[in-house]
């Protein structure tokens, strides 16, 4: 196995609200090694972008508390890092990539500065070195006329085109770690292939390590190796892509495999899974799907069940897999995915 190079372990964060202590994050642990891109899917509000601003430390101090556990980076447990400490790691060792590439970028400084400051602030380079890099930067981005552009500000591009500036910015000083928290969102799909095609393309480029948020499950085929299934903030099942995609075991991976369209189903109607996530300022006793879960037995509703192994890849938080549980089988449009792996050796982008 490759170089870990971070380590969530048993992590719990809560916001202090006027309704009360709002549990976001329960118990998460994952790790990310040398070179891969760990995909986090789930539903919106299941701790997905928490997770991972809670690694760059990006919450706002007075309504955020990290109440246990530890994130450690390069050997040290960013969990209690001073501000000063994140200061030097956040542009320079870990990246990000936001949703929104207009709300990224500053409207009143011109794109070449804005790609410069991380190269002043981290790398101490004099203007002309951090100029010559930027072009680099530019044109390793895919955006035309690099010399010419360096002075436009973020309006005179379009919306892939300020994407590729925000990618640009956060590659700038080759960090270890870049997060993209849903960097296709906000743009359509042709643009949105363009930009996953680059980032995979710099990722063997530059050898960084890449988490990848989104609740598509169509982009997570395309650009991960691992894939953490996240529901009422917690882990509920990690795998490789095939894994995950040929070899489901939790209730609510079922689901959201389910609820994706695709250009061979029979039914008119889309799945949709019923109910709503859970109210984290009361978290459930059991397992937090078990009210939306058609197969929910009655110890799902009173023990949390623990992370069964499934093989040395994957593990699944559900009771089914318990050697005394009932056999359940998944539903359809899963059981057409599970093929031999002689049969599909490995995803591909035209199964989507």
């Amino acid at each position: 196995m490759s170089t870990k190079l971070l380590s969530v372990n048993d992590l719990h964060l809560s916001f202090h609200t006027f309704a009360g202590e709002v549990k976001a994050i329960r118990g998460v642990s994952f790790d990310l090694h040398k070179g891969e891109t760990l995909a986090i899917v789930g539903e919106s509000g299941s701790g997905k972008s928490v997770t991972t601003k809670s690694i760059m430390r990006l919450l706002p101090k007075e309504s955020s508390e990290i109440k246990k556990g530890e994130i450690v980076f390069d050997g040290k447990d960013l969990a209690k890092a001073s501000e000063r400490e994140m200061q030097g790691i956040r542009g320079k060792e870990i990246s990000m990539i936001f949703q929104d590439p207009m709300t990224s970028l500053n409207p009143t400084l011109t794109i070449g500065k804005q790609i410069m400051e991380p190269l002043l602030k981290h790398q101490n380079m004099s203007r002309s070195e951090a100029r010559k890099r930027v072009i680099e930067l530019l044109n390793l981005v895919g955006i035309p006329n690099a010399e010419g552009r360096f002075k436009q500000y973020p309006h005179q591009f379009s919306g892939g085109m300020r994407q590729r500036v925000v990618v640009a910015i956060a590659l700038a000083c080759n960090p270890k770690v870049l997060i993209a928290d849903e960097p296709t969102t906000a743009l359509d799909v042709t643009i949105q292939a363009q930009i996953l095609e680059l980032m995979k393309d710099l990722q063997k480029k530059i050898d960084t390590s890449i988490i990848f948020i989104t609740h598509d499950l169509g982009v997570v085929a395309n650009v991960a190796d691992r894939v953490a299934v996240m529901y009422g903030g917690q882990i509920v099942e990690i795998g490789t892509v095939d894994e995950i995609f040929y070899n489901p075991q939790h209730p609510y991976t079922w689901g959201l495999l389910s609820s994706m369209p695709s250009l061979d189903a029979d039914e008119e109607e889309l799945y949709a899974i019923p109910g709503t996530p859970p109210d984290l300022l009361n978290p459930p006793k059991g397992d937090a799907f078990a009210p939306r879960n058609p197969n929910a037995m009655q110890i799902d509703l009173e023990k949390e069940p623990p992370m069964f192994q499934v093989s040395d890849t994957h593990f699944a938080k559900t009771w089914l897999l318990h050697p005394d549980a009932p056999k359940v089988e998944p539903p359809a449009t899963i059981r057409q995915r599970r093929t031999k792996p002689e049969d599909k050796p490995s995803l591909q982008k035209e199964d989507f």
